[in-house]
């Protein structure tokens, strides 16, 4: 459980650098600034997670250690934003037409690796924790990331962001070491092997398979019915900071960036404690019902602060980032709801076909960049608040696997 902690704790610490909702999206609109290109960040991150460990899943279920590919897949994680941050440092001038194809390119390849890399996390996790005790490892996970990423975030994210060239180099070499970092803790994991088997593989059967899972397992059905209600969170990730920056009491100086950042990694730890008490106690099912309420509530509270013209109201649109804090803590709980649906045998194709699962909602997030650019922020944002609700309503048809 520690050395599973501190793998995912140094992680976290390198991931909040690149961080989905400000980080990524403000070097985009830095680079292009158009809508629509941001509508790219969240399909190429959700499709990088979901096919890639799709087509790996069986070839994972028949390794012996698993925790060799967990640790492949953490320094592959790296190389994209060591690769930025020396093209960053190198250019004099920051515009060029090519470098948000590079960029893209770069981000898309991240994702296929995070991708293999969460989908070894689950499985390891599965294979070594009981599930009684996962929420003990989200909570400490979460406690510990929170207070060593935001003293992190404090002691250096708001210099970096106001020198010259937006401190994107300074940024995306200390997420690329601690990546790096981040896969040497699994050295010290002890795993015990599994029995090897080499099964015939082609580029058709993940697909087959996923399928007849979808298919044929109502319990799987329901909660990745739920899970694709909950993607707007994510998807409307690029939009928020777009919003924040329009706000006519916020410049989008460092220190609100920051303080965007700090606060959601900070709501990411305390829901990770809640979420992982309540979890291993009274189930995965309550505790997903909470998230999905949270969930619901950011984008009409973003709109609410943002509407009003006092400076005083704008000023609290941190709280916004507090609670689309929630989203990668629902995703751990989603991943550990269907770990219990099935032996650990299966659990490589389970977690992979969740995450196909959750690409499909993903392969509409150009056109709601779109949409954010033609009718402004309100329609897809309040759109996006009822998907999510009807998620919350759709959980009252899942299983609670503890209580069968």
């Amino acid at each position: 459980m520690f050395v599973l902690a501190a793998h995912h704790i140094f992680i976290r610490v390198a991931w909040v650098f690149k961080t989905e909702s400000v980080i990524m999206p403000a070097f985009m609109d830095h680079i292009a600034g158009a809508g629509w290109l941001r509508g790219f960040l969240p399909v190429l991150n959700r499709v990088g997670q979901s096919l890639p460990p799709l087509l790996l899943a069986e070839r994972l279920k028949n390794t012996r250690r698993k925790k060799w590919t967990l640790f492949f897949a953490a320094q592959m994680m790296s190389v994209p934003f060591l690769t930025l941050s020396v093209i960053w440092l190198s250019l004099d001038e920051k515009r060029h037409w090519w470098l948000p194809m590079i960029f893209l390119s770069l981000y898309f390849f991240f994702f296929c690796v995070s991708g293999i890399h969460q989908l070894a996390y689950g499985t390891v996790q599965g294979k070594l924790i009981r599930a009684n005790r996962r929420g003990r490892l989200l909570s400490l996970c979460g406690m510990v990331g929170s207070i060593l990423s935001v003293t992190c975030l404090w002691l250096l994210l708001q210099d970096w962001l106001e020198r010259g060239d937006g401190g994107f180099g300074l940024i995306f070499g200390f997420a690329g070491v601690g990546f790096v970092v981040g896969g040497l803790c699994v050295l010290l994991l002890a795993e015990p092997p599994d029995k090897a088997s080499k099964t015939p593989w082609t580029f058709v059967q993940p697909f087959r398979d996923a399928w007849q899972i979808f298919r044929h397992d109502k319990d799987f059905r329901r909660v990745a019915v739920v899970a694709m209600c909950f993607s707007p969170v994510i998807l409307l990730f690029p939009h928020y900071q777009a919003l924040g920056r329009r706000g006519a009491s916020i410049q989008s100086s460092a220190f609100d960036i920051m303080m965007w950042v700090i606060a959601q990694n900070i709501a990411v730890g305390v829901y990770s404690m809640i979420t992982g008490f309540f979890a291993d106690r009274h189930g995965n099912r309550l505790v997903l019902r909470g998230q999905l309420i949270v969930g619901a509530v950011a984008p009409l509270l973003a709109l609410g602060l943002m509407s009003g013209t006092s400076s005083g109201i704008q000023r609290w649109y941190w709280v916004t980032f507090c609670l689309i804090g929630i989203a990668p803590v629902t995703m751990r709980t989603l991943v550990n709801f269907t770990l219990e649906l099935t032996e650990p045998v299966h659990h490589p194709r389970y977690v992979s076909t969740l995450s196909v699962c959750l690409a499909i909602p993903f392969c509409t997030s150009p056109l709601v960049g779109y949409c954010v650019d033609l009718f402004d922020f309100a329609p897809v944002f309040v759109g996006a608040s009822a998907i999510i609700a009807l998620g919350f309503v759709l959980t009252f048809r899942m299983s609670e696997p503890r209580l069968e």
